[in-house]
């Protein structure tokens, strides 16, 4: 059939390509093909973070932990949520490494629950992906361990801000780990933070090991 001139059928564009940081690719999985440690990292600045980055670097030195860094991998905020249930699937620990913003977790980490943890996978009727998978929650805070009393400036034990991450965590069916918190990042002088990171990366070490031996 003939077209009058200018109306020509144009061939529909091909999908544009998201390009996605090295940190999208799923994790290195071990012999067995499986991650042993799942690290979702949620920090809205990662280059100008310097607690959060050493505690980083320290994981990342365990040859068990694989590394999501969210804001990094998801800058427009589309999370791929096939990816990132494949990374907790495979995985044995989850950690959720950020600084508490508002009493809670920074936004792209509130919006990762949102839609990764949906119902149906690791919450409700069928919602069992996750069960049985440890959970640790790795925290840094502005204020000072002093401010979380009652003469403090948040009033509160920081103990009463644990429960929203906890019963994240428990109501998915995972088990529930001594969170780790660094108080007073932003102050806090090297030879501290450098302590923290140890005992971080020797709280990883520590599973993998755990965790291998169960396996072997």
């Amino acid at each position: 059939m003939c077209r009058p001139p200018g109306t020509e059928k144009r061939s529909a564009k091909p999908p544009r390509r998201v390009r996605r940081p090295p940190d999208f690719a799923p994790g290195r999985p071990d012999r067995r093909g499986v991650n042993l440690i799942a690290l979702i990292y949620a920090h809205p600045h990662p280059a100008r973070s310097r607690a959060n980055r050493v505690l980083l670097d320290a994981a990342r030195r365990v040859p068990s932990v694989t590394v999501r860094s969210l804001y990094d991998t998801y800058p427009d905020f589309a999370i791929d949520v096939a990816a990132e249930r494949q990374l907790l699937v495979e995985s044995q620990l989850i950690v959720w490494q950020h600084p508490l913003m508002w009493y809670s977790s920074p936004a792209l980490q509130k919006l990762w629950f949102d839609t990764v943890l949906g119902d149906g996978w690791a919450t409700g009727e069928g919602g069992t992906a996750l069960v049985g998978k440890s959970c640790l929650w790795v925290t840094t805070t502005g204020a000072p361990a002093a401010g979380y009393t009652p003469e403090g400036a948040h009033r509160f034990p920081f103990a009463a801000f644990v429960p929203v991450m906890e019963m994240t965590a428990r109501y998915c069916g995972m088990i529930w780990l001594p969170p780790l918190v660094l108080h007073g990042a932003h102050q806090v002088d090297d030879d501290v933070l450098h302590r923290h990171a140890a005992e971080y990366r020797q709280r990883l070490l520590a599973f993998a090991a755990d965790a291998e031996v169960v396996r072997g």
